[in-house]
C-alpha cells in the first residue's frame, strides 16, 4: 500500500456543528466521508464532532497535526456565512502555507451542481507536514468537494512528507 493511492494516510476528520456537538442532530456527513476515504483506500479515520468554535477548532488542527501527527485533516461544516462558520478563519490560525487551488477547484466542481458553491469559503493549507482541507457541511457537498480534489491529494501528502519525484513523473 503506497500514499499515492491514498492507502495508510493517517487521517482526521473534524465535523463541525453546534447541534451535532450538542446531541441535537444526527452527523450524517462524517460517517459519509469515513465511507469515501474508505472507498479510496483509507483504512481509517478519526471522527470527531466539535461546535462551530474558533479557539476550538484551532486547538483540534493543532492537536492532530502537531502531537499526533495526521497526514489528512478533512473539516466539515463552518465554510459558509453564517455568524458561526468560523473553519476558514480557524484554519487561516493554524495553517503556514494556504493552497488556493483546493479551494478554488471545489467550488468550481460545486458551481457546476449550484448557484450557491459561491458562498462557500472552503479553503486548504499545510501544517507541518499535515494537509487540511476545509469540506462544505451537507454530505453531498463535502462528498462532491472531496471528489473534486482527491486525485491531488495522496500526491500533496506525499510531497509534504519529502517525496522528491519530479511532479511530472507523478
Amino acid at each position: 500500500m503506497t500514499h499515492s493511492q491514498g492507502n495508510n494516510l493517517k487521517t482526521g476528520i473534524l465535523v463541525l456543528s453546534d447541534k451535532g456537538s450538542r446531541g441535537e442532530r444526527e452527523d450524517t456527513s462524517g460517517p459519509a466521508l469515513v465511507a469515501f476515504l474508505q472507498e479510496n483506500g483509507v483504512a481509517e479515520a478519526n471522527l470527531m464532532v466539535l461546535p462551530d468554535d474558533r479557539a476550538r477548532i484551532a486547538d483540534c488542527l493543532v492537536q492532530w497535526a502537531d502531537n499526533d501527527r495526521y497526514d489528512l485533516i478533512l473539516t466539515c461544516g463552518g465554510t459558509g456565512v453564517s455568524p458561526r462558520d468560523v473553519t476558514p478563519e480557524a484554519t487561516a490560525d493554524v495553517i503556514e502555507t494556504e493552497l488556493p487551488g483546493f479551494g478554488e477547484c471545489m467550488r468550481a466542481a460545486s458551481l457546476l451542481k449550484s448557484p450557491h458553491a459561491i458562498v462557500s469559503r472552503a479553503t486548504a493549507g499545510i501544517r507541518g507536514r499535515t494537509l487540511i482541507i476545509n469540506l462544505p457541511g451537507s454530505p453531498r457537498a463535502a462528498l462532491e468537494n472531496l471528489a473534486a480534489v482527491w486525485s491531488a491529494v495522496p500526491h500533496t501528502v506525499a510531497k509534504l512528507q519529502g517525496d522528491q519525484k519530479d511532479c511530472a513523473e507523478a
